[in-house]
């Protein structure tokens, strides 16, 4: 999210007439019949939400506490010198969504009313993990009832509807599944049963989110892995929600790619230290893939090695290592307006194999005919597959190396989840300030000693929402980025 400084309410007003240009005609031509179309929003509603996670994921916040870039110019994301952080492009999504919805009713096409509660849980998900407690139930009502100036909701009331959402969306999609058009849904092809495996796999990450804080989360989750007709989930890589790069302008481009990136803001970001010292640690062949060798290993002066990463919020980042000749950037995989082998995910079948792992190791669930071991190797073999890297990965006897060799313990599983997860959104950060693994550096020059668990709510919300920023503040908290949201607490 970039930090433009917009009106939560304003932005629903406008939002609301730019992404419904027949409103207009409708308004003033009361007597003409109105064409509504809900695929032109459902291609709009998934290419927005897709490219614009994986874009967090790459270079914006999440990037920064993933670890998985070192941005070298040291900005305050690496400082932890953090603003407030507008929240206006996730409504927006949000409200393309319900346009769809209400178009959608209009003309009796349920299966874009049912894909749609999926594409809202994920937006509106996404939001109160960035943010804690948000404006939801009485959010994107301008239109309806001029509401501009809606009154925050609890996380934890947030979290209860989102799983009952993304519930219902399963059974509307197994009841009323067809219908939606092939060439306008750019996830699945207007596929039911794949719909249905987001939503159902969505659960699962939300269930473990908030299993700390919401009792009935192992039992929900138990009840979802027991029974594949009523709860099928994403069982390889042809089940992941994820939308192909175009290449074509910069907003259908991968972040990385020379449409959004200069030569010089692509050099200015370089490999982490830790992302490159856990692949080499492990011999991993995502290395050479992901990450470009030093120009020179001659007069390095502290890491000697062909791939260097960069320290986090390190005192003068750009001479590490004896400067940038001895320094690893991304390598030309990810320098691409259209990668040949990584796209826009909203979910992958790696992260629900290591979802399941972690909830059969807690000891909490159970699933016939895996274990937590398995599911483990599995979320790492999809992950190889998916890079095309795993004839290599065998050849180097990797899954028998002590390091990654299942044993049991938190701290490794986590730790091979936050490599599979490399550039997917804000997930690495998530399941960090979840369970405190991998163990990162907070890195010398950081504002804090801590790493940030939030984004502040917007600077605009107190200018015109100022009663219930205020109101939200004495539920929540300090609006800090320090302060927990429910499920952390």
């Amino acid at each position: 999210m970039k930090p433009y400084k917009i009106m939560t309410g304003l932005l629903t007003v406008l939002t609301f007439t730019g992404c419904t240009k027949d409103f207009e005609d409708i308004n003033t031509n009361p007597n003409n019949p109105a064409v509504t179309r809900p695929e032109y929003h459902l291609t709009e509603a998934i290419t927005q939400t897709a490219y614009a996670y994986a874009e967090n994921g790459f270079a914006r916040r999440p990037a920064a506490l993933g670890r998985y870039i070192t941005l070298i110019r040291n900005n305050d994301y690496e400082l932890f010198r953090w603003t407030a952080v507008d929240w206006s492009d996730i409504y927006q999504r949000a409200m393309i969504v319900k346009t769809m919805q209400q178009e959608a009713t209009e003309i009796k096409q349920p299966a874009y009313v049912a894909a749609g509660k999926v594409l809202m849980a994920f937006n509106m998900a996404y939001l109160t993990d960035l943010y804690g407690d948000v404006p939801y139930s009485k959010a994107l009502q301008s239109v309806e009832n001029g509401n501009i100036k809606p009154a925050y909701d609890k996380q934890e009331d947030i979290y209860k509807s989102l799983l009952a959402l993304l519930k219902e969306a399963n059974a509307d999609l197994k009841n009323n599944g067809a219908g939606i058009d092939t060439k306008a849904d750019a996830l699945f092809a207007g596929d039911a049963l794949k719909w249905r495996k987001l939503a159902n796999s969505l659960r699962l990450r939300l269930l473990l989110r908030c299993a700390k804080n919401y009792a009935p989360a192992w039992t929900e989750m138990q009840e979802i892995v027991n029974n594949k007709a009523e709860y099928p989930i994403m069982e390889s890589n042809a089940d992941n929600a994820e939308v192909p790069y175009l290449g074509v302008k910069k907003d259908d481009s991968w972040a990385g790619g020379p449409l959004n990136m200069i030569d010089n803001d692509f050099l200015k970001t370089k490999a982490s230290k830790e992302l490159v010292d856990a692949l080499m640690s492990r011999n991993d062949p995502r290395l050479e893939l992901w990450i470009a060798p030093v120009a020179s290993m001659d007069g390095a002066t502290v890491d000697k090695n062909k791939y260097v990463g960069i320290p986090h919020a390190y005192t003068n980042p750009g001479d590490y290592n004896g400067g940038e000749s001895h320094q690893s950037t991304l390598s030309a995989f990810f320098r691409q307006n259209k990668p040949t082998a990584f796209k826009a995910s909203l979910m992958v079948y790696a992260e629900v194999c290591f979802i399941t792992a972690e909830a059969m190791q807690s000891g909490k669930v159970t699933m016939a005919g895996n274990t937590a071991e398995s599911m483990y190797n599995n979320g790492i073999k999809s992950s190889m597959e998916y890079y095309g890297v795993q004839a290599e990965a065998q050849r180097r006897n990797y899954y028998d190396q002590a390091i990654v060799k299942y044993n049991g313990t938190l701290e490794q599983l986590i730790s091979q989840k936050w490599l599979a997860m490399t550039f997917r959104g804000a997930e690495g950060w998530f399941d960090f300030r979840r369970t405190g693994y991998p163990a990162f550096v907070v890195g010398p020059m950081a504002f804090q000693k801590t790493f940030p668990v939030r984004y502040a709510w917007p600077m605009t919300e107190q200018d015109v929402n100022i009663d219930h920023y205020r109101a939200a503040v004495a539920v929540f908290g300090a609006d800090d980025i320090n302060t927990k949201m429910w499920y952390l607490r």
